[in-house]
């Protein structure tokens, strides 16, 4: 195989732009250490990353060949392989087969629920795409589809579903509404005019306070997950960063310039980065 085109295959799956690959590993890691009490099983932590390099991949690809109609109409994504013609769609259908049918293989080295729960997982991520012409709520459907692997998670370690895995999901999702809104207020303008729906369009001169509004109550449903698992100080620290990241990306999108709604979303790495940190501390030295 060509260079140029394996190098547009790796394009097409966004490895050259990973910040997605992180925003979907933050909330996997969080599940991940709470439901392994900080000692996540060696076996289901190597099945979770990879996946997750996975299916954010898939995700991609199969995202490209359902806007490969809309993406030459827009600044951003006029140059991705498909909209440019450099990967043919059938090319981006048999990546996202292949992709998919490796996540997979690694998701039946885990327990029967795992399984059973991973179709749905694999609906979410290849449907996800095509919501944003029927609804201007994707970035609603997006949290769900990166928060399965919470629930996920939990069946993979403990075999059960607890509770405490979907006060996680619901924060995830709740955050991931904050940055993806963040993200569609850099391209609004062009989504407007080609038809494509976004909370940023429904929002409208509220977005701003919508963001802030899904970033409070996920670091309140946080909270309440500190609070059921009497998680320590570290804890409850990792969230005042997060907290702090927050209020600066307010900052950044006050005037609405793309430039800077796009530094924003990146900035929610931090932000996963800082409550995950406050759980790998808190389970490390289990301070009170």
């Amino acid at each position: 195989m060509p260079k140029n085109k394996l190098r547009d295959y790796a394009v097409l799956m966004r490895l050259n732009r990973p910040i997605g690959i992180l925003l979907l590993l933050w909330p996997t890691l969080w599940g991940l250490w709470i439901a392994g009490e900080g000692r996540p099983d060696l076996l289901v932590l190597f099945v979770f990353v990879t996946g997750v390099v996975l299916m954010r991949s898939a995700g991609c690809v199969i995202n490209d060949y359902a806007d490969r109609n809309f993406d030459p109409h827009v600044a951003r994504t006029r140059e991705r392989p498909i909209a440019a013609g450099r990967v043919s769609p059938k090319e981006g259908l048999i990546l996202f087969a292949a992709l998919c049918l490796v996540a997979f293989g690694l998701v039946l080295l885990m327990n029967p629920l795992t399984i059973a729960l991973s179709f749905a997982g694999a609906f979410l991520a290849a449907s996800y795409p095509f919501m944003k012409r029927y609804t201007h709520l994707p970035q609603v459907y997006l949290g769900m589809a990166f928060g399965w692997s919470i629930p996920m998670a939990f069946a993979a370690q403990t075999n059960s579903v607890p509770a405490i895995a979907w006060l996680l999901f619901a924060a995830n999702m709740f955050w991931s509404v904050a940055y993806d809104t963040a993200y569609a207020m850099v391209d609004r303008e062009d989504d407007i005019k080609v038809g494509v729906k976004s909370t940023a369009i429904l929002f409208g001169r509220f977005d701003r306070i919508m963001i802030l509004f899904s970033h409070i109550i996920t670091l309140s449903l946080l909270a309440v997950v500190g609070t059921l698992l009497r998680l320590g100080l570290w804890y409850y620290a990792g969230l005042v960063i997060a907290a702090a990241l927050a209020a600066y990306q307010q900052t950044l999108i006050r005037k609405r310039r793309p430039e800077k709604c796009f530094q924003a979303f990146l900035n929610n790495n931090w932000f996963g980065l800082s409550v995950f940190a406050g759980l790998l501390v808190h389970y490390s030295f289990n301070i009170q």
